[in-house]
C-alpha cells in the first residue's frame, strides 16, 4: 500500500494502480468520460486531469500510477479551469436536445455542465450534423451528434464481447463512431455499449423514449434467466418493470449481463395469473384462496394416504433457496413421497456469462436435496411412472416441465391429481384441476445459489398485494396435509436459518452477510 495526500487528506492506496480508480473507490469525485473500471486505459477524454506536486503540468489521472508521497490536487482552481476547457469543447458541437434524450438524468455530459459549464458559447459556427437515430443493430441505437468519441463502445467490442463490430472511422473532427460496412451490433452482450455510453449516443431500443429515469425506483436484485446470477438494478414504474440493468459484482459479473437477460423481464408485467382456479378446461372455475386450497391439499392428501408411490413433485430452479426448503419439507411431510426432481430448463451457452441451465437457482434445488440423485427417480422416470398409471397425482411448480416433456398434452390427461403453482398463464394449466397463483423473482425477498455456488439476494421491486407468495402457498398446504407448522406467515430470513442449521454447505451463510455481493457456500 502507497500513502498519498488528496487535497489535504491522506489515504492508503495499492501501491502501483493508476490514480484515478483509487481516489473514485475513496470517493473522491473525478469527472471521467473515457475510463471504465473493466475496459482498457483509454486517456482521450482528458477530463479526469489532476495536479500532481512535482509534476510540471496538470496530468491525467486514469494513466497515472500511484507512488509512495504523491500529494495530489483533484479541486484546485488550475484543475477546474483546465476540466472546464475540455468540457467546452466537447459541447462545441454537442446537440442541445437533453429534453429528448433517453440519457438525461443520469447523463456525465449532464452533470459536469452544470459544474464546470459556462452559460453561454464562445462559437458562432452551426454545430455539425451527423447521423441520427441510427439503427445499427437489432438492440441498439446510434446517435452520432451526441458522440464525445470516449471509444468505451469500441474498447467493449474488442476486449469483452471480443466481436470488434465498432470503430472510429475518419479523422480529426471528421470521426465519428459506427459499425465496420455491411456489420450489425448483434453480439449477445450488445446493450452493454448503450450501459457504459456516458452521453446517450448508443441507446437501448427497449427503453428508448420509454420513461424517465427520475420517475423509475430502482431495487437491486439478481437476474433470473440463467444460472450465472448476473447481478442487477430492477428499474419499475406505474407498477411495472421498465428496465433490467446490470450491477457491479466483480465475483459473478464485472459490470456486464447478457442481452438475453436483461430483456426477459416481460413475464413479470404480462399474462399474469392472480386468481386461484380449480376445475379442468378453459375456462376454468376461479376460486377463493381457501377453497382453491382446500381442493389442492383434498386431491393431494387422498393420494398420500392410500400410496406415497402414486405422488411425485416436480420443482422449480426459479423458487428461491427459502420456498425450496419448505417445499421439500412439504413434499416429505405433507405428500409422504421421496419422488421429485427439479424440472431445469436448458439453452445456448458460451464460456463468458451466459450459462446453459436458463433458471437462477438450479444450484440451490440441488444443494437443498430437490432434485433426484443417482438411483432415484428423476424427470425421466417420472414422465414414465405417469404414462404406466404407477403415478397418478403430480404436484407442479411452474411450467418447464411442459417443454422438457415435449408439449405431451396426454401425459397431463392421465394424470388424477394436477396441482399446479404458477405466475403466468400456459397451456399446462389447462390440465390442472387446482391453479394456485405463484410470484415471480421481482416480488419476492429471499437467494439464490448460482452454478458457482454463490448465494446471492433478491429483493422486491414490486408489491403483490395481497397475494400471497409461494412459501405462504407451500405452508397452507403443508397444514391441511397435516403437518405440525407453527402459525404465521412464510419469513425468508427466518428459514435461511434452517436452511443453515441443516444443510452443511451452508453453515457460514447470514441473511445479513449475503448482502448486496452475496456469499459463497462451503463447497463452492
Amino acid at each position: 500500500m502507497a500513502k498519498i495526500t488528496v487535497d489535504g487528506t491522506v489515504i492508503e492506496v495499492p501501491d502501483g494502480s493508476m490514480l484515478l480508480p483509487a481516489l473514485l473507490d475513496h470517493g473522491v469525485q473525478v469527472p471521467h468520460y473515457c475510463f471504465h473500471p473493466k475496459l482498457s486505459i483509454d486517456g482521450s477524454c482528458r477530463m479526469c486531469l489532476v495536479k500532481v506536486e512535482g509534476m510540471p503540468k496538470l496530468t491525467i489521472s486514469c494513466n497515472t500510477p500511484v507512488r509512495d508521497g504523491m500529494v495530489v490536487d483533484s479541486r484546485g482552481p488550475e484543475v477546474a479551469k483546465a476540466r472546464q476547457g475540455v468540457l467546452e469543447l466537447l459541447l462545441v458541437n454537442h446537440p442541445l436536445d437533453c429534453p429528448i434524450c433517453d440519457q438525461a438524468g443520469e447523463c456525465y455530459l449532464q452533470d459536469y455542465a452544470f459544474e464546470y459549464g459556462t452559460r453561454e458559447a464562445r462559437t458562432q459556427e452551426p454545430r455539425r450534423k451527423l447521423l441520427k437515430r441510427v439503427d445499427i443493430g437489432p438492440r441498439v441505437v446510434l446517435d452520432q451528434e451526441r458522440c464525445i468519441l470516449c471509444r468505451r463502445c469500441v474498447r467493449f467490442c474488442r476486449e469483452i464481447s471480443e466481436t470488434a463490430e465498432l470503430a472510429v472511422f475518419n479523422m480529426g473532427d471528421r470521426s465519428v463512431i459506427d459499425t465496420f460496412p455491411g456489420e450489425a451490433l448483434t453480439n449477445d452482450y450488445s446493450i452493454c455499449t448503450a450501459d457504459i455510453c456516458p452521453v446517450g449516443a448508443l441507446l437501448s431500443k427497449d427503453f428508448h423514449h420509454k420513461m424517465r429515469v427520475w420517475f423509475i425506483d430502482e431495487m437491486e436484485s439478481i437476474c433470473p434467466s440463467c444460472a450465472n446470477g448476473c447481478n442487477i438494478k430492477i428499474g419499475t414504474a406505474r407498477r411495472e418493470i421498465q428496465r433490467l440493468l446490470p450491477r457491479r459484482n466483480d465475483a459473478v459479473n464485472e459490470t456486464w449481463m447478457c442481452d438475453y437477460g436483461r430483456l426477459r423481464y416481460g413475464f413479470v408485467n404480462d399474462d399474469r395469473v392472480r386468481v386461484p382456479t380449480v376445475g379442468r378446461g378453459t375456462p376454468a372455475i376461479t376460486a377463493t384462496w381457501d377453497d382453491a386450497l382446500d381442493e389442492a391439499a383434498r386431491r393431494l392428501g387422498a393420494l398420500a394416504r392410500t400410496d406415497g408411490r402414486a405422488l411425485a413433485a416436480i420443482v422449480s430452479p426459479h423458487l428461491t433457496n427459502e420456498e425450496l426448503f419448505v417445499y421439500g419439507q412439504l413434499v416429505a411431510g405433507g405428500l409422504r413421497t421421496a419422488q421429485r426432481d427439479a424440472a431445469i430448463p436448458l439453452g445456448p451457452a458460451d464460456d463468458y456469462l451466459i450459462k446453459a441451465e436458463k433458471a437462477a437457482n438450479g444450484r440451490g434445488a440441488r444443494d437443498l436435496g430437490l432434485a433426484a440423485r443417482s438411483g432415484e427417480l428423476d424427470l425421466a422416470a417420472i414422465r414414465a411412472g405417469v404414462e404406466t398409471g404407477t403415478i397418478r397425482g403430480l404436484l407442479v411448480t411452474g411450467t418447464d416441465v411442459w417443454e422438457l416433456w415435449g408439449e405431451r398434452a396426454d401425459i397431463f390427461e392421465r394424470l388424477e391429481t394436477l396441482v399446479v403453482v404458477a405466475a403466468n398463464a400456459h397451456p399446462l394449466l389447462g390440465f390442472a384441476d387446482v391453479v394456485l397463483p405463484g410470484l415471480t423473482f421481482a416480488e419476492k425477498n429471499g437467494t439464490f445459489t448460482n452454478h458457482a455456488g454463490r448465494v446471492q439476494r433478491i429483493r422486491r421491486a414490486l408489491d403483490p398485494g395481497e397475494q400471497p407468495s409461494d412459501g405462504d402457498i407451500f405452508l397452507a398446504l403443508g397444514r391441511r396435509l397435516g403437518m405440525e407448522i407453527p402459525p404465521g406467515p412464510f419469513e425468508p430470513a427466518a428459514v435461511l436459518r434452517e436452511i443453515v442449521a441443516s444443510v452443511p454447505a451452508y453453515r457460514d451463510v447470514t441473511w445479513d452477510a449475503v448482502g448486496g455481493l452475496g456469499v459463497p457456500t462451503i463447497e463452492a
